[in-house]
């Protein structure tokens, strides 16, 4: 389950996607959630025009078409958060019945008052979750992000250094050593 702050940063949100692709995770999110990083990316950066993020929204749903969860609405009034404006998030989750809410904000997700089989975790921590598991299909997919990126294109380093910058730098401390692959 995709919390909107971990849509919002394009590089974290590609990264993801092309994970999401490849199989090696299975994304969800609702129109809610979509909507979220949308209206908020637009109000941080007035140089970003609402249909080329509707576009990303719309090839989001085209790339990975079982990720969009709808029905949880009537769970939301189930849930206690810190934030009652993060509980749809939470039935969202319920409803796609994932077990892993990703999101950078593990506050406004305490175990204690998640659901039983959810929990919460930030990227970092997942993506060295995951390269811990399937390191050479992580990398695999890594290199096939960084190739694909054109404008501007990037260097193994200068990807590297985009992730740290988007919080990951646990993660990219472990596929550093084999940059070469990327």
């Amino acid at each position: 389950m995709y919390d909107a702050c971990v849509l919002y940063p394009a590089p974290l949100r590609d990264l993801l996607m092309w994970l999401a692709k490849n199989g090696l995770i299975a994304a969800r999110w609702s129109e809610r959630i979509l909507s979220e990083w949308v209206e908020n990316l637009l109000l941080n950066r007035s140089d970003l025009k609402r249909e080329r993020l509707l576009r990303t929204c719309s090839e989001m749903n085209r790339a990975i078409p079982d990720a969009m969860i709808t029905g949880y609405e009537p769970l939301i009034e189930t849930i206690t958060l810190p934030d009652v404006d993060d509980r749809h998030v939470v039935a969202t989750a319920i409803a796609a019945e994932a077990s892993v809410i990703l999101t950078a904000n593990l506050k406004d997700f305490p175990a204690t008052q998640l659901p039983a089989g959810i929990f919460a975790i930030a990227p970092d921590a997942f993506l060295c979750d995951l390269f811990g598991q399937r390191p050479g299909e992580v990398l695999e997919t890594m290199r096939e992000h960084r190739q694909f990126l054109r404008k501007p294109t990037k260097t193994t380093e200068e990807y590297l250094s985009t992730l740290v910058s988007n919080g990951l730098s646990s993660f990219v401390e472990l596929v550093r050593c084999h940059s070469e692959e990327l």
